[in-house]
């Protein structure tokens, strides 16, 4: 893996999954190979206790994430408070802006996405059969929800593969997250070798919008929303 691969402007340690396992139906998404070859695992696994655990999303690019966070500072795409309801922009400061985006949306360079090491999951099969236009939500994933039985399996079974959620409770920085999983034995090397100043310096040479707010504020992004480090 490349020392550019964790922040998305490097895409040579990826491997697609259906160049392993074609038409599972999360074959398009790319994951590091470990990564790969672990998911369709735990996806067989699910599949033999009745579910359907697919990725919705799986590595975004620098651009990618980019192209996220500009609509969402423009107002082109929506900002959503914790609750996931919308939030007025109008009213907000470029600060205010900066830090609700980021409850949901990682800092483009910052992203756990980049690293071929994380996804977002649904249980597809439910999915379809309830009509049911996904939204990833908390709700979705509680008892009762639509992907309620695929997040209980998960909970008691991922960690035997070697995934787990980062983003399992709320510390004060990115929201609470049950759709998303992370494979452990790669993740947890690239998240100690994250630099402050690599990031930085992307952020410095790209066009993002809130450039200024952003590097104003780049030590309190790097430890509340990348390392999501609990808030005291």
């Amino acid at each position: 893996m490349s020392p550019s691969a964790p922040y998305g402007i490097d895409e040579s340690h990826l491997l697609a999954i259906g160049s392993v396992a074609p038409d599972n139906g999360s074959d398009r998404h790319r994951l590091q190979p470990a990564a790969v070859h672990a998911f369709i695992e735990l996806q067989s696994a699910a599949s033999a206790a009745g579910i359907d655990c697919q990725i919705i999303s799986s590595y975004r690019s620098f651009a990618q994430q980019q192209s996220i966070w500009d609509r969402k500072w423009r107002g082109e795409l929506p900002i959503l408070d914790a609750a996931h309801q919308p939030l007025d922009i109008a009213v907000m400061t470029d600060v205010e802006k900066m830090h609700n985006i980021l409850h949901w949306s990682a800092l483009p360079g910052g992203s756990r996405h980049h690293w071929g090491t994380d996804f977002d999951v649904i249980d597809r099969q439910s999915v379809k059969a309830s009509n049911y236009d996904i939204q990833l939500v908390e709700a979705e994933y509680a008892s009762d929800g639509v992907c309620g039985h695929l997040s209980q399996w998960l909970i008691e079974h991922a960690h035997e593969y070697g995934f787990y959620r980062p983003y399992a409770q709320y510390h004060g920085g990115i929201g609470c997250e049950p759709w998303h999983y992370s494979f452990a034995p790669l993740a947890t090397d690239i998240m100690q070798s994250l630099s402050l100043t690599r990031i930085t310096s992307l952020i410095k040479d790209s066009d993002i919008a809130g450039k200024d707010v952003i590097l104003a504020n780049i030590e309190l992004i790097f430890s509340r929303y990348i390392l999501n480090t609990p808030q005291v």
